[in-house]
């Protein structure tokens, strides 16, 4: 899990600085439709929500501008309807790719993805043949500060978290994902702030590669994520400490 928490941290940095907000906020009004479309426009009772709203808010997005995708969600203002799917394929070197998206036009989707796997040296496979080398987890990142290790770890554990690691200015939470609104209840209620919480695609097992194949699949990865409608990639390869070096 290390090596994926930091590989995490480091797109998550140059994430702030490269992406444009327009795309961010974007991609942000999807996930508030899609959590009020599946839970209701209750952020109280709604976990998916919750977090959505939460990620809203650290983008410093409009009030206005959350209320109204929350209730194009739940069908009080009339909006485009988006489907959650998922892709997987290989890329460079055999290393398992994991793709999240949310559209809004499936057939275009599956074009652009595919381009993508192409170009960049990958295979786009069928529905479930990468799917069981990875787990549903949710990832949580807590700003280290000010905080007790063991105090931290009695919350988060006894709300169901299954892991609890120090990474240099955080610490970062693993919870199973049905869990998942349980421990970022129990954070809450203890005060406790969160720099990020995500629902994530972990690999079983990882593929170690030279630096050059791992810079491919990095290459691979951040097309994939330049897509519009693609949320999220996940994939198997080995985030060491040589590959990070390589990558970063």
């Amino acid at each position: 899990m290390s090596g994926h928490n930091k590989w995490s941290k480091i797109k998550r940095k140059k994430g702030a600085t490269d992406a444009k907000r327009s795309k961010i906020w974007a991609r942000i009004t999807r996930d508030l439709m899609i959590a009020a479309r599946d839970g209701g426009g209750d952020v109280g009772m709604n976990p998916k929500l919750s977090l959505a709203v939460d990620k809203a808010k650290a983008e410093n997005m409009p009030k206005d501008n959350i209320e109204r995708a929350i209730k194009r969600g739940t069908g009080e203002v009339e909006g485009v309807f988006y489907e959650e799917v998922t892709f997987e394929g290989y890329g460079p070197g055999g290393v398992a790719v994991f793709v999240e998206v949310l559209t809004d036009n499936n057939n275009r989707s599956v074009a652009d993805i595919r381009h993508v796997f192409s170009k960049y040296g990958g295979n786009l496979g069928t529905s479930g043949s990468v799917a069981y080398q990875f787990e549903r987890k949710g990832i949580i990142d807590i700003p280290a500060e000010g905080l007790d290790e063991m105090e931290l770890f009695d919350v988060v554990a006894e709300a169901g978290a299954e892991d609890l690691e120090s990474e240099g200015d955080s610490f970062m939470v693993t919870v199973p994902a049905e869990s998942f609104g349980d421990v970022q209840a129990a954070l809450q209620s203890s005060n406790i702030s969160v720099r990020e919480a995500n629902l994530e695609h972990i690999a079983t097992t990882t593929v170690s590669l030279p630096a050059e194949e791992a810079k491919k699949v990095v290459k691979l990865i951040d097309a994939l994520e330049e897509l519009d409608d693609v949320q999220a990639v996940f994939t198997t390869l080995d985030f060491n400490e040589e590959t990070l070096a390589a990558v970063s």
